[in-house]
């Protein structure tokens, strides 16, 4: 069955939602409040690098199933279900800024046909959907949390394929009706209350982001012991109860998800009377690890002064995204140590961090460096042409934050190298 579909805000995960909601047959409207974005979207120009999204957004254009409109209230009027997709970014205190979702949801108010589903896909605190019908003030909308459980890199595969759907509400006749838009997807769909399924996104981030660091913390042991980190996180992965997935040490977790919803759990916790002194901890870690990258290119040559090649500006591998990436916090600690740092990705052309110069090809970060960091795991990293960066450098040692490159193909070429958790 086709249903009329809103959706508010065309960042990472609304335009995702739209694009695949629109795949799968219904049809949708996306609203945004930048002209330009607006524009270039409708031309099926997607600007963001994510995996099968410009076709998925193309498809749907053409197939008259999707479009693109200037203000959320221009997006409403027939709509069956609103989903409301806009930015939640973190308050100087960890909490979530909710003045965009509420912002949302009083100026669709006026605008939506009575029955009309309001549902929050933003990450959200516990509480939020009862917000937005407060900033409503309809009694004839009901408002369900549908969390997005999206993997930059991954979304569109990550929401056709998910491993659950996710729909919490009060209204239960609301609930199945968001679970029939899933139609054609085949996951298990849990139906809960709304702080349950609000608080099921922030806490799977939450634990992936511990697994991510308790990993860095094994390597950490290991580099102290002599013990090989690949090798003992093969052996944990082993047992069923633990699996392979986020076992690989790296420079820190980062992007838009994992810092952000790690320190409002920490902040929604406390509000409710709760010391999540794990998740600090968790926290920690992943700080202190960008300080120990640091350490390492400052034990084979001096920071001051020296030149120092970055390969890798993401977050991570398969997307464009420098929201709280481990590369660029790692640049910015060198530069502030009185290094030069010149940095390369096959997906970002620019950042806003002082001093970092953007170069055009990996080569060109490597000419005359005093070591080089691998800080992104992209894949055409590993096909380097070694021999032309050893020939380039002033110094040849690596600093590998990914466990990326061939070590003996390194140490054959004279070149000193350290990688995470193993010597």
């Amino acid at each position: 069955m086709t249903s009329k579909i809103a959706v508010i805000g065309t960042g990472y995960v609304g335009l995702t939602t739209g694009a695949c909601f629109a795949h799968l047959g219904h049809d949708v409207v996306c609203a945004d409040i930048v002209p330009e974005k607006v524009e270039r979207l409708q031309a099926g120009d997607v600007p963001i690098h994510e995996a099968g999204l410009t076709e998925l957004v193309r498809e749907g254009i053409e197939a008259g199933r999707l479009q693109f409109v200037l203000g959320a209230e221009n997006a409403v009027g027939a709509a069956d279900f609103v989903y409301l997709c806009v930015p939640t970014p973190q308050s100087a205190d960890g909490s979530a800024d909710l003045s965009y979702l509420q912002s949302a949801a009083r100026e669709i108010s006026a605008h939506l046909q009575s029955g009309t589903v309001v549902v929050n896909k933003s990450t959200v605190p516990v509480g939020s959907t009862h917000l937005v019908e407060q900033a409503m003030n309809r009694a004839d909308i009901p408002v369900v949390s549908n969390p997005e459980f999206l993997r930059e890199g991954t979304a569109v595969d990550d929401f056709l394929n998910p491993d659950r759907v996710v729909i919490g509400a009060d209204d239960q006749a609301a609930a199945g009706r968001v679970a029939a838009l899933y139609l054609g997807v085949r996951a298990p769909i849990m139906v809960t209350d709304p702080a349950s399924a609000e608080t099921c996104k922030y806490a799977a981030n939450a634990f992936l982001a511990t697994k991510l660091s308790f990993t860095n913390a094994i390597a950490a042991v290991c580099e102290a012991v002599g013990a090989d980190v690949n090798d003992v996180l093969l052996g944990m992965g082993y047992d069923h109860r633990i699996g392979h997935e986020f076992l690989r040490p790296g420079p820190g977790w980062g992007g838009s998800c994992f810092p952000k919803d790690s320190r409002a759990i920490i902040s929604i916790a406390e509000d409710a009377g709760y010391d999540f002194a794990l998740m600090r901890g968790v926290v920690a870690v992943n700080d202190e690890q960008f300080d120990r990258i640091v350490r390492k290119v400052g034990s084979v040559t001096p920071l001051d002064g020296a030149t120092i090649g970055l390969l890798g500006l993401a977050f991570k591998a398969g997307t464009d995204d420098t929201r709280e990436s481990p590369a660029l916090e790692v640049a910015r600690r060198m530069i502030a140590a009185g290094a030069t740092v010149r940095g390369y990705d096959p997906a970002v052309k620019e950042v806003d961090v002082e001093g970092l110069q953007i170069v055009e090809d990996p080569y060109a970060a490597c000419e005359g460096a005093n070591a080089l960091v691998i800080a992104t795991e992209w894949d055409e990293f590993k096909w380097l042409d070694l021999d032309k960066i050893a020939d380039s450098m002033a110094e040849r040692h690596v600093i590998d934050a990914r466990n990326l490159l061939d070590r003996g193909a390194l140490r054959r070429r004279g070149f000193s190298y350290q990688g995470i958790g193993r010597s």
